[in-house]
């Protein structure tokens, strides 16, 4: 056969130009609203702190908080494990890279609170609170001691506080630009929102911001807080969560669940408000859909049972922690809110339990579907890019190592960032 045969067709190419003309606008649509993942890191978790409580110590305050957690409550890893149920086999490593990451970085992702867990205040001192927040930020980034990610809470944009939210925020901002400028990893939380027109009007205040002070369009993202009935669902029966993220045109960097207030407007008795109710799944999964391929990341919320007291109830705690952060990992909830610094050792434990436990068969698929080599399964892109995703997201949280995944896989982080669709990084 020197000469490849021609293949008969029936269509024009014209047909096929016609049909690509009519669906332009469709490419053009998909490609604008659905980016897929920004190929950053993301936090496994986000702190919060009252702006009253920030020191220049915080973070390490935190870390240092749980590892005397750990010493006094679970010394060793066999004492931890027996606490968690942790494999024989993952206790030591797990328990060890635990102790290693309160010593290193204890807190991935800060978030200082002017809402709730800061409450009214005269407007004096929530001014003062503010300009010292952007103070301290300010010089955490200059000293390298700030945390990956840092920010601020606002109060929302209902009618009662929004003056003061503004006001909050322009005040934290105006003091990180007259201080060198915005740092990286600067996360904004937008809470207790309940009409798309609420995060359209926080754009309008970031691009006034910009515009001020000659930045670059679109320099600031915010996160959206579901936490009312109707961010999830408007009064015209939409999802109104869609409409939340389009209104953000591009800014919305993350959805945040709050589970206290979201469960307290459906009605749920204050014993029976958790992660795990009905009501938090229905939200959750809502937000998961909404925020699917747009590059908007999910967060969940939080547990109120502190690991406090004696070791009895610190363990119960901790078990109760252990067993959310776990389940939420299960459900592509890869970030979540810690309150307290005892929830520290429970929320690495679980985090690098669930990647070092798949980390093998993860590796192992990855290889065989590069290799085309088969197996026991038979996986497609898609489960490619997800085994991608996870070995990258357990890279980036050190529950492994960059030296195992490649002699696992053979795949280079260039190589995984590619499978899963990400900008190229490295680490």
């Amino acid at each position: 056969m020197g000469q490849q045969e021609t293949v008969a067709t029936s269509l024009a190419d014209t047909v096929r130009e016609g049909i690509g003309a009519a669906l332009a606008e469709v490419d053009a649509d998909l490609a604008r609203r659905y980016p897929g993942d920004p190929g950053t890191r993301q936090p496994v978790h986000t702190v919060y702190v009252p702006g009253d409580a920030l020191t220049a110590g915080t973070a390490r305050s935190w870390g240092d908080q749980a590892l005397a957690a750990l010493d006094a409550h679970a010394p060793d890893a066999g004492a931890l494990a027996a606490v968690l149920g942790l494999p024989d086999a993952l206790a030591a490593e797990v328990y060890d890279r635990v102790r290693a990451k309160l010593t290193r970085e204890p807190v991935e992702d800060l978030r200082i609170d002017f809402e709730d867990g800061y409450g009214p205040r005269p407007d004096a001192e929530e001014d003062e609170a503010a300009a010292r927040a952007a103070a301290l930020v300010a010089a955490a980034h200059r000293e390298g001691t700030a945390p990956p990610y840092t920010g601020i809470r606002m109060k929302c944009m209902e009618a009662a506080v929004r003056d003061r939210g503004i006001r909050t925020l322009d005040i934290f901002l105006t003091g990180l630009v007259r201080a060198g400028g915005l740092p990286d990893g600067l996360l904004l939380t937008l809470p207790k929102v309940t009409y798309a027109e609420q995060v359209t009007a926080m754009v309008r205040l970031l691009e006034a911001f910009e515009r001020t002070h000659g930045l670059e369009g679109g320099r600031i993202g915010f996160e959206i807080q579901i936490e009312t009935t109707q961010s999830i669902l408007g009064a015209d029966g939409r999802a109104t969560v869609a409409r939340m993220i389009e209104a953000a045109e591009g800014r919305a960097t993350s959805l945040h669940y709050g589970t206290f207030d979201y469960s307290a407007s459906c009605g749920v008795s204050a014993a029976h408000q958790s992660l795990d109710h009905p009501v938090a799944d229905h939200a959750k999964a809502v937000m998961q859909v909404a925020a699917a391929g747009t590059g908007v990341r999910l967060s969940d919320g939080s547990t109120n049972v502190l690991p406090v007291g004696p070791t009895e109830r610190v363990h119960d705690a901790w078990r109760l922690h252990y067993k959310l952060v776990r389940r939420s990992l299960a459900r592509a909830y890869h970030q979540g809110w810690d309150m307290h610094p005892g929830h520290l050792p429970t929320r690495y434990a679980a985090v690098y339990a669930f990647y070092r436990e798949g980390l093998e068969q993860a590796a192992a698929r990855l290889a065989a579907y590069v290799a085309k080599a088969g197996g026991d399964v038979m996986d497609e892109p898609a489960t490619a890019k997800a085994l991608s995703g996870y070995l990258l997201r357990g890279l980036d949280c050190g529950a492994v190592d960059p030296g195992e995944v490649a002699r696992l896989t053979g795949l280079t982080r260039a190589d995984l960032d590619a499978l899963a669709g990400r900008p190229a990084t490295t680490i």
